[in-house]
C-alpha cells in the first residue's frame, strides 16, 4: 500500500467511529465485563479521542509534514508490548508502525483483549491488504525493533531482553498540574478531567499538583468534589477508602472530599484515589523542578504562558495530538530511520 492509501484507511476507520456500530458496541460490553476498570464510558472516550484527533485527514496531513516518507520502504517487523492501564493505550504506537509503512507484530495486554482487533479487522474492511501490515502474537519472535511499554520493573527486564536491537522502552510517568491560585472555578473543573478521568490510571492523568505556598484549597476540593460519582465504582472506592483509613490511623495530615484524598508528598506517581501535592516558591523555581524530573512527567497542565514550556490546557490531558509523542519520544523519526 502507499502512504495515501494507508492515510485513507485510517480516515475511514475515524468516520467510522464517529458514527453508529452496534457490533463496536457489543465489543465495548465485553471488555468492560472482562475488566472493570474499562467501563463502557471510559472506552468510548478512548475511541472518542482517538477518532477525533488521530483519524482526521487533515490532522494526518499536518503531522505527517515534516516527515518524508517515500513508497516502497524496506518492511521491517516491529514488536510491540502494549500496556493495558487504559482502553487502546497503544494505538498510537500502532498507529506509527502503520503510516511508517513497517508491520506490527502486537503482544496485547490480556486486560485489553478484544477492542483493538476490532478495529484492526474493521481496517481490513476498508482495505483488504492493511491486514499484511497486522499480527496479533503470543510472543514476539523475528521482530526487527521493538516498541515497549510497561512498569518500571518490566521495563528493566524489556532493556535487557530487547536491548540487541533497535527499540522505544518505555516506565512510569505521570502528569502533573501548575496552578498559581489564580484559576477560575470553571479551570478547576476541567482539572478534575486530568485527575479522574479513567479514574486516574492513565500516563497522562495529573497524579501530582504544584501550588504556591498560600494556596487555598478549599475551592479545589469543591470543584473535584463534583466529580464525587467515581466512588460509585467498587474497585477505585475500595482504594479511596483503604487511603483514607491509612492516613487516619497514622494520624498524618491529609485533605479529603469524598472522591479523592490529598497529601503532600514529593513523589510524582500518587496511589490511585490520591492526588499530591507540593508547595513551589516562584515559577522560575518551578521550572527547574519539571527540568529536573522530565524522566518522571508525561505532561504539564497549566494556564497558558505561565511557563516557558510546553503545557495542555486544563482538561486536554488526555487529548493529545498526533504530534504528541508519549515521554517526548518522536516514534515516527524512529521508525522512518531503520530503513535508512
Amino acid at each position: 500500500m502507499k502512504l495515501q492509501e494507508r492515510i485513507d484507511v485510517l480516515v475511514q476507520l475515524g468516520d467510522h467511529l464517529r458514527g453508529e456500530d452496534e457490533y463496536l458496541q457489543a465489543v465495548i460490553k465485553r471488555t468492560a465485563y472482562n475488566n472493570a476498570w474499562f467501563t463502557e464510558e471510559n472506552q468510548q472516550q478512548a475511541i472518542d479521542a482517538i477518532a477525533e484527533h488521530y483519524l482526521r485527514r487533515e490532522q494526518l496531513d499536518k503531522w505527517l509534514a515534516p516527515y518524508e516518507i517515500p513508497d516502497g520502504n524496506e518492511l521491517q517487523n516491529i514488536g510491540m508490548i502494549l500496556a493495558g492501564n487504559i482502553p487502546l493505550v497503544g494505538f498510537h504506537d500502532l498507529l506509527c508502525v502503520f503510516i511508517a509503512g513497517h508491520r506490527a507484530l502486537i503482544k496485547p495486554s490480556e486486560k485489553d483483549p478484544y477492542l483493538l482487533p476490532y478495529l484492526l479487522k474493521l481496517m481490513e474492511r476498508f482495505d483488504e491488504r492493511s491486514a499484511h501490515y497486522f499480527r496479533l502474537v503470543d510472543r514476539l519472535r523475528d521482530y526487527d525493533a521493538v516498541i515497549a511499554t510497561g512498569s518500571g520493573n518490566s521495563a528493566r527486564y524489556f532493556e535487557s531482553y530487547f536491548g540487541k536491537v533497535p527499540n522505544i522502552i518505555r516506565r512510569n510517568r505521570n502528569g502533573i498540574a501548575v496552578l498559581t491560585g489564580q484559576e477560575s472555578p470553571e479551570s478547576l473543573h476541567e482539572l478534575g478531567k486530568d485527575i479522574f478521568s479513567y479514574f486516574g490510571l492513565g500516563c497522562r492523568n495529573v497524579s501530582k499538583i504544584y501550588v504556591p505556598r498560600s494556596y487555598d484549597f478549599q475551592p479545589l476540593l469543591e470543584a473535584l468534589h463534583e466529580y464525587c460519582h467515581i466512588v460509585r465504582h467498587r474497585k477505585y472506592k475500595n482504594n479511596f477508602d483503604y487511603n483514607f483509613a491509612v492516613h487516619v490511623l497514622n494520624k498524618a495530615e491529609f485533605m479529603s472530599n469524598g472522591c479523592v484524598v490529598l497529601t503532600e508528598n514529593p513523589s510524582i506517581h500518587s496511589r490511585l484515589g490520591e492526588l499530591y501535592y507540593e508547595y513551589y516558591p516562584d515559577l522560575v523555581e518551578m521550572q527547574r523542578v519539571i527540568e529536573n524530573r522530565q524522566s518522571e512527567i508525561q505532561c504539564v497542565v497549566a494556564a497558558p504562558s505561565i511557563l516557558p514550556v510546553k503545557t495542555f490546557p486544563f482538561g486536554k490531558a488526555q487529548e493529545p495530538e498526533l504530534w504528541d509523542y508519549a515521554d517526548g519520544v518522536d516514534t515516527m523519526a524512529f521508525l522512518l530511520g531503520l530503513t535508512g
